[in-house]
Order: C-alpha cells, then sequence, then structure tokens
C-alpha cells in the first residue's frame, strides 16, 4: 500500500500544472485583439473597396443651390414610380397625372452598396411608360436619375426598388 501511494504521488509530481505567468496573459491579450484588430480592418477594406462613391464632389458648393433645385423640381410636378419585372425596368413619369417622356440626361441600375453591377439602361416609350431591358437578381437594387424638362429644368431622384 505505502508502494502505491509513492507511486501515485510520483505520478502527479509529473502532471503538475505550469504556473500562468504575466507573459502568457500577456499572449492570451494580444492575439484576442489581434483577431479583433484583423477582422475589423477586413471589414472596413472591403466596405470602402465595394463603396460607390460621392454623390457630389464638393457638398458644400452643392449645397448653395440645394433649396433652389428642389423647389423648382417641386415645380414641374412630376410623380415617378419605377417596376422590375421580368428583366424589364419600367420606369413612368407623369406630370399632372399625364405620361411624359423626358429627357434622360443620366440613368444608373445598380446595387446600392456597389458598382461592380451597375448599368446604362436604354429607355424607350410606349406611350404610357419609359421601358428598359436589364439583367437584374434578387436583392435591393437602385435606379438614379437625372431628367431634364421641357424648359431645362434638372430633375434627380433615386428609386429604390425592392425584391425582383
Amino acid at each position: 500500500m505505502v508502494q502505491e501511494v509513492v507511486k501515485s504521488q510520483h505520478l502527479m509530481e509529473g502532471l503538475k500544472m505550469s504556473e500562468i505567468k504575466g507573459w502568457h496573459v500577456f499572449s492570451g491579450f494580444a492575439t484576442a485583439f489581434g483577431i479583433i484588430i484583423f477582422v475589423n480592418l477586413t471589414l472596413a477594406y472591403n466596405a470602402i473597396k465595394t463603396f460607390p462613391g460621392l454623390e457630389v464632389k464638393n457638398s458644400y458648393i452643392a449645397s448653395q443651390s440645394f433649396d433652389k433645385d428642389r423647389f423648382a423640381q417641386k415645380e414641374l410636378n412630376w410623380v415617378l414610380s419605377a417596376h422590375l419585372k421580368d428583366n424589364t425596368l419600367s420606369l413612368k413619369v407623369l406630370e399632372n397625372g399625364r405620361p411624359i417622356s423626358p429627357i434622360i440626361i443620366d440613368a444608373v441600375f445598380g446595387r446600392a452598396t456597389n458598382i461592380l453591377q451597375d448599368q446604362k439602361p436604354e429607355f424607350i416609350f410606349n406611350g404610357s411608360t419609359l421601358n428598359a431591358k436589364v439583367i437584374a437578381g434578387s436583392g435591393n437594387w437602385n435606379l438614379r436619375l437625372k431628367l431634364k424638362a421641357r424648359d431645362g429644368t434638372l430633375f434627380q431622384q433615386r428609386i429604390i426598388l425592392g425584391e425582383s
């Protein structure tokens, strides 16, 4: 029996846990924070890489005429709506309740978060709506428009299109 006790004590000494020192704790914290910082930098890089860019080059300059431009755009009394069905983008522009075909200065159809799938739709007016073929999958899509009225007034609007 004494031999067994001595033997078990000898085994326990071999399995003795080492003491946690300050450099062990530092290593654990440094590794954990290193992983957090790496993940944050990776997400920030991907967010910036896919960001479509600024709406205007200088927001201060744009703000100087914002109210005047908004008032002129509102005076046109246009109501816009867009629908996406079977890769056909339909845009309806109503002026005082009647469909019109304004001059399209720029139209961009794309995702809200990146520019990789941006398309320039070629609209054709059929008497009531402007239609264009686009390549679209499910999800959130934006139609960013710059239109011009007969009197030269600029009309700008972003229309959000949901699931197709």
